[in-house]
C-alpha cells in the first residue's frame, strides 16, 4: 500500500517541458522525421532568401556585388508609386483576382454541392475524374491549348463569332477578352481539384441532420442551403481568407504565357511587370521593391480579412 501511494504521488507531480518533449520525440520519432524535409524546404527557399529584400533599398549592380552597391533608400518605391504603370498594374492585378474570387472561388463550392447530391456513385466518379484531369496537365500544355482554341478559326473564336455575329482574329489579341479567357480557363483547370476539400468537409456531416431536415419537409435545395452550407462554412471562410490574402499575387507564369503587348492594358499585373523589369531589363532593385510592396499589401489584406472574420464569425487562421 505504501509503495502504491509513493508511486502515485511521484507520477502525479508536474512534468517538465523538456521531459515531456523528450518523451514525445521518442514516442513519435517517425512523425517528426517526416516534418524535417518540410522545415528544411521552408528554411532554404523561404526564410534564407529573405535577406534579398535589402536589394530594394540599394542600387544593385552585379559587378559591384551586394556590399559594393550603394544605398538609395526609398527611391525605387517612389519610382514605382509615381511611375506610369502603377495604376495599370494595380488595377489589372485586382481585377483579375476579383474575377477569380467571383467565379473561380465559388465554382468548386457549387460543383461539390452538386456532386454531394448525386446518388449514382458511378456517375459521380466519372464526373470527378473528368473535372480532375485538367489539373494534372502541365501549365505549358494548358496555355498551348488555350492558344489553339482562341486562334483565328479556333473553337472558342468560332463560338464567340457565332454569339456576337462579328469576325475575330485570335481572341488573345483583344484586351477585353483576356480576363474572361484567363479566369474561365483557370476554372476549367482547377474546379475539380479545388472541390476535393469541400467534398471532404461534406463527408463529415452527420447524416442525422439530413434526416431531421427531411422530417421537417425540406427538399434537396433546402437541405443544401440549411444543412450542407452551414456545416462547411468554416472551410469556406478559411479558404476565402487565404484567397483574399493572395489578391496581389496573380499567377504570373500563366499570364506571361498568354499575354502580349496588345493586351497589356488588361493583362499586365504586378508579377508580370516585376518579371519584365527584373529579368528582361535587369532592374533587380526596382523589381525587388515592387515585389516587396506586393507582399506587404498581401499580408495586410490577409490580416484585415482574418480580423473581420474572427469578429463576425469567430473563425480565423490566427
Amino acid at each position: 500500500m505504501k509503495a502504491f501511494q509513493k508511486k502515485s504521488s511521484v507520477s502525479s507531480g508536474p512534468v517538465s517541458f523538456r521531459a515531456a518533449l523528450k518523451k514525445d520525440l521518442k514516442k513519435n520519432s517517425f512523425a517528426y522525421l517526416l516534418i524535417v524535409p518540410v522545415l528544411l524546404w521552408y528554411l532554404v527557399f523561404c526564410y534564407a532568401p529573405m535577406w534579398g529584400i535589402l536589394l530594394s533599398f540599394k542600387d544593385y549592380k552585379p559587378l559591384l556585388g551586394f556590399a559594393g552597391s550603394k544605398w538609395v533608400g526609398l527611391k525605387h518605391f517612389q519610382d514605382f508609386l509615381s511611375g506610369p504603370y502603377f495604376f495599370r498594374t494595380i488595377k489589372n492585378t485586382l481585377m483579375l483576382n476579383v474575377w477569380g474570387l467571383a467565379f473561380g472561388f465559388t465554382s468548386p463550392i457549387l460543383l461539390a454541392l452538386l456532386l454531394n447530391e448525386v446518388k449514382s456513385m458511378k456517375f459521380k466518379k466519372v464526373v470527378q475524374t473528368i473535372t480532375y484531369m485538367p489539373h494534372f496537365i502541365s501549365l505549358i500544355v494548358i496555355c498551348g491549348m488555350i492558344h489553339i482554341f482562341t486562334q483565328s478559326g479556333g473553337i472558342l473564336t468560332q463560338l464567340v463569332n457565332m454569339i456576337t455575329g462579328t469576325e475575330h482574329a485570335s481572341l488573345l489579341g483583344y484586351s477585353n477578352m483576356f480576363r474572361p479567357i484567363y479566369t474561365f480557363s483557370g476554372i476549367w483547370q482547377n474546379i475539380g481539384w479545388d472541390s476535393i476539400i469541400y467534398l471532404s468537409a461534406m463527408s463529415s456531416i452527420d447524416p442525422g441532420l439530413y434526416e431531421a431536415a427531411e422530417i421537417d419537409g425540406a427538399g434537396r435545395l433546402r437541405k443544401m442551403w440549411h444543412v450542407t452550407l452551414p456545416q462547411i462554412r468554416p472551410t469556406i471562410i478559411i479558404l476565402f481568407i487565404f484567397a483574399v490574402g493572395g489578391l496581389m499575387a496573380s499567377g504570373h507564369e500563366k499570364i506571361i504565357l498568354l499575354y502580349n503587348p496588345l493586351t497589356y492594358d488588361t493583362s499586365d499585373v504586378i508579377a508580370s511587370y516585376v518579371y519584365r523589369r527584373g529579368l528582361q531589363e535587369a532592374s533587380y532593385s526596382f523589381a525587388t521593391a515592387v515585389g516587396l510592396i506586393s507582399s506587404v499589401v498581401n499580408f495586410l489584406l490577409l490580416w484585415i480579412t482574418n480580423k473581420i472574420s474572427k469578429k463576425y464569425s469567430e473563425i480565423s487562421i490566427f
